[in-house]
């Protein structure tokens, strides 16, 4: 009677390799260093926004923009300076609601990453806009990895990717997800069991790169490459916090619209972000840092690691 094979352990994600698997150059000028569109910020929580914001512009990007709840936008302009902050259509609440996609159709168009899901708070909407979002790649003829850009997903956007699962083709192979394991419960329908396996799980399932409380997975035959599990060999309870997921994805999407594979663009981005808490704790303790302060240590870190 044959065994089941055993899933190879993940590699650490350590400084070396990270080294040996170096970040594009800086490129001349803002436009070659990548566009990041955020697509999020209700009116009751524009922070994660701005927070994503921040993180994907400390980690290289050249441009950044929040489409946010119309009442907030000004706002979070006026917040986060270095962004453009089109106002997206809300309800009574401040939600977003999917509607209204034609006024970020240009910002759709030059995006090198699009992420959705920091500050949006409404599941049942969440899903409105996803469609929508889809629906527009469908019209387009576009889809498949190399159609446009990266496409990231996070918080309630999450959610909103089982009941949509079979309408994702146009964005298969450009995905990357960023649950907590909550989420990833969702993803996989039942509570998260063994990490590795069903981070791996998750990105077979969605075609999609997914990091997970640090476990990193690529699915086989994306860019052409074996599957890949990657484990980060850093970190600290400090990072869970309020905020700091909005970081880690905003990271990733400013990482992979600088030109980096999906893989590497969740391997560096979850690697800065955790050794981005580890300096802060040494300094300022273990508890108590803001996710902000982890955004503002990542380009110091890309240097150390990158030379």
């Amino acid at each position: 009677m044959s065994t089941p094979s055993r899933r190879p352990d993940p590699t650490p994600v350590t400084p070396s390799l990270l080294r040996d698997w170096p970040l594009p150059a800086p490129g001349e000028d803002k436009y070659s260093r990548g566009a990041v569109l955020v697509i999020g910020g209700a009116r009751a929580t524009p922070g994660a926004a701005i927070l994503a914001g921040t993180a994907a512009l400390r980690a290289g990007a050249g441009k950044i923009t929040l489409a946010v709840a119309d009442s907030v936008a000004p706002h979070v302009g006026v917040a986060l300076p270095e962004c453009g902050a089109p106002g997206l259509p809300e309800n009574a609440n401040g939600s977003v609601t999917g509607e209204g996609l034609d006024r970020i159709a240009s910002y759709l168009e030059r995006s090198d990453a699009v992420l959705i899901g920091p500050g949006l708070d409404d599941p049942a909407l969440a899903v409105t806009l996803l469609r929508r979002l889809l629906e527009r790649e469908d019209a387009s003829g576009r889809g498949g990895p190399e159609a446009g850009p990266a496409v990231v997903i996070d918080a309630y956007a999450l959610g909103a990717l089982l009941e949509l699962e079979n309408l994702l083709e146009p964005w298969r192979g450009r995905m990357i997800l960023t649950p907590n394991p909550a989420e990833a419960g969702i993803l996989l329908g039942r509570d998260v069991q063994e990490l590795e396996r069903d981070v791996a799980d998750i990105a077979g399932r969605f075609d999609a790169v997914v990091s997970c409380q640090g476990v990193m997975a690529r699915p086989s035959g994306q860019g052409g490459e074996e599957a890949g599990l990657w484990k980060i060999t850093t970190g600290y309870g400090g990072l869970g916090t309020s905020g700091s997921g909005d970081v880690l994805a905003g990271a990733i999407a400013g990482l992979r619209a600088r030109g980096t594979t999906a893989a590497q663009a969740v391997c560096w981005g979850t690697h800065l972000h955790a050794a981005a808490a580890d300096r802060l704790a040494s300094t300022m303790g273990p508890l108590g840092f803001l996710a902000r302060e982890i955004a503002d240590q990542l380009p110091a870190l890309m240097v150390e690691l990158n030379t």
